[in-house]
């Protein structure tokens, strides 16, 4: 009972008290990004002011028209803990530093859980100066303007650590240890997703297959959409031109073919000396689930058929003259309703108030009115951009300092994967109106047994091709090559710590500027000489090198096109390779394969020659 009237009282100072809304990520332990203006925003009642503390300096603004506001910070030097106050709310612990967005799929999505045996440092991880947060999982047809609600930000102490995914952790590890400025990670990730559904649509325009009519979307984003939210259970909603229902009674008896949502709205009058005083309810039984609002402030919910419905009116809540009872009232079949011959009436100690007769309704939402919108989009379930509207859009206010970019996996073999992933690039830039937003990208890793055979067709081969080819064609972007890190029979590989200190090897050149060898050898050319083709490589840090006594891992074909194994070997800055079966060559690759892990030509400073081939077939 405690714990239920702690509830109560927080709703009811929710809609009483709080006249301005945070977004979700403004809130206790956030990071914001050094250096840069900084907007910071949210939402208010119409005529409010807002007012902003922070750092010693003072900002007002009030909301527009659509009640949003936003206010704009002057860049701010990396440190903290500090302290911010806006209007009533304070928000403790902020940290100014450098904000990663880490997206992609389940590779991202890896609980950090399942590396503490790996890594026994976790349990003991004592960095309060590393924060992180995970967007919660929001697909949209249309863009949101705000996450979904439920997270919040973590920092990287023993009690705190174990809510983090694996390659955040030990990125922000890296990052801190070697700039000494606070870290945040914004996790924007969802396991299995594919690249189209993390870019919007008008970046999916040369792709009919994933795009969507806007006219007939918006039909289904109203159909999909409870009208009656958040307006329609208060007390002086004007209900006039409401129909009249008779209580108790099923909807299918009086010829109300909805399934979905309908309100119900009642006024009644209390004498005097009922006001601010504690009532019950009995409201039957309803199909299926319902809210109760009394004088617009919730006093209980049942989520199924059976339960009967008694429900405790607080003190305060009531008062002398008029007062109104609103139920939500949310059926998935047109049998909805109230259940005959049970109680429906409101008692206190000094009266009974009788709550059968008339009711005043109207429907909220009709799920046969959805069902037929979405037979007008038979490509809404293959359509993109529903990860990007839920989850990526919310954040285009968020100032970061780069993206990491971890996914393929569900795209392998997908021939337009490098035209998805540079719209992305694009599309997201775009969206954080940076022109040149870093990009880091991780490239698949080893999977799947490894093949004795000489290179087939591989679908992983291809998505690491158009990462490659995206990082060498698209400004500030850098690969990150792992296929060494993988795990033949798991496809999420525990070895993150070395994934993130290449990761951040990228980022110390990229986006810090520093010099620093942070690739492999890149392949740059070719010519055949006899029965041997010379490969020619971009200037690589100390020349090139085999992580072991002989190269591997390389093949070569003639006109043919069928591959054998071949001979390598390192000459200078070249390799050359060549078989005693293929007298004429005309191609080659190399670590062309889902699983490549014996692939061992490198540059003197041990970072691996990302997967290539000389051939277009």
């Amino acid at each position: 009972m405690r714990i239920i009237a702690i509830l109560f009282s927080f709703f009811i100072y929710q809609h009483v008290v709080a006249k301005i809304r945070l977004p979700a990520l403004i809130s206790d332990r956030m990071v914001l990004q050094r250096d840069v203006d900084l907007k910071l925003g949210g939402r208010a009642d119409s005529g409010e002011k807002v007012t902003i503390r922070f750092h010693g300096k003072i900002y007002h603004t009030q909301p527009d028209a659509a009640g949003k506001w936003s206010v704009s910070l002057p860049p701010q030097q990396a440190g903290g803990p500090f302290l911010m106050e806006i209007n009533e709310f304070v928000i403790r612990d902020i940290l100014i530093g450098d904000v990663w967005l880490a997206s992609g799929q389940s590779n991202m999505e890896t609980p950090i859980l399942r590396l503490v045996e790996r890594y026994p440092e976790i349990n003991v991880s004592n960095n309060h100066m590393i924060r992180y947060y995970k967007v919660p999982t929001q697909e949209a047809v249309d863009e949101k303007d705000e996450i979904a609600s439920g997270a919040q930000w973590y920092s990287a102490t023993a009690t705190d650590v174990i809510n983090w995914t694996a390659l955040a952790y030990f990125y922000a590890q890296e990052a801190y240890h070697h700039t000494g400025v606070p870290v945040g990670m914004l996790v924007v990730s969802k396991g299995g997703s594919t690249i189209q559904s993390w870019i919007n649509q008008a970046h999916l325009k040369e792709f009919p297959a994933l795009t969507v009519n806007k006219d007939a979307l918006a039909v289904l984003e109203n159909a999909a959409v409870d009208q009656g939210a958040n307006k329609w259970y208060h007390a002086d909603w004007d209900d006039r031109d409401w129909k009249i229902a008779t209580v108790p009674s099923r909807w299918n008896e009086t010829g109300l073919d909805v399934k979905g949502t309908v309100w119900y709205r009642k006024d009644f009058n209390l004498p005097p000396d009922m006001k601010g005083k504690h009532a019950k309810l009995y409201l039957g039984t309803m199909v299926d689930r319902d809210s109760v609002f009394v004088n617009g402030i919730f006093v209980g919910t049942t989520s199924y058929f059976y339960p009967p419905r008694k429900y405790d009116i607080p003190a305060g809540i009531l008062k002398s003259g008029k007062n109104n009872i609103t139920i939500r009232l949310t059926a998935h079949a047109n049998d909805g309703g109230f259940i005959p011959d049970k109680t429906y009436r409101m008692s206190s100690d000094e009266i009974e108030v009788d709550l059968r007769g008339e009711w005043k309704y109207k429907v909220g939402q009709d799920l046969n009115v959805l069902e037929q919108a979405k037979k007008q989009l038979p490509n809404l379930e293959t359509m993109g951009s529903m990860l990007y509207n839920g989850m990526l859009y919310p954040l285009r206010d968020y100032e970061v300092k780069g993206v990491i970019w971890y996914q393929g996996e569900s795209n392998a073999g997908d021939p337009n994967y490098g035209k998805y992933l540079k719209a992305l690039i694009a599309n997201w830039r775009t969206t954080f109106q940076k022109v040149e937003l870093p990009f880091l990208l991780v490239q698949l890793p080893n999977y799947a047994p490894k093949s004795v055979k000489p290179p087939v067709e591989s679908g992983w081969a291809r998505v690491r091709e158009a990462q490659l080819q995206t990082a060498l064609e698209v400004s500030k972007t850098a690969l990150t090559v792992t296929y060494d890190l993988g795990e033949w029979n798991d496809i999420h590989p525990l070895n993150k710590k070395d994934l993130a200190y290449r990761l951040f090897l990228q980022a110390r050149r990229l986006v810090y500027g520093e010099q620093v060898v942070s690739e492999g050898p890149l392949y740059k050319n070719m010519k055949i000489d006899g029965n041997k083709i010379v490969l020619f490589f971009h200037q690589s840090a100390g020349g090139l090198k085999s992580r072991e006594h002989r190269l591997k891992h390389f093949a070569i074909a003639g006109e043919d096109k069928a591959y054998v194994w071949a001979d390598a070997v390192i000459q200078g800055n070249t390799v050359i390779v060549s078989s005693n079966e293929v007298p004429n060559p005309v191609a080659v690759r190399y670590a062309w394969s889902d699983n490549p892990e014996e692939a061992n030509l490198q540059n003197k400073e041990g970072l691996l020659a990302s997967p290539f081939r000389t051939d277009n077939w």
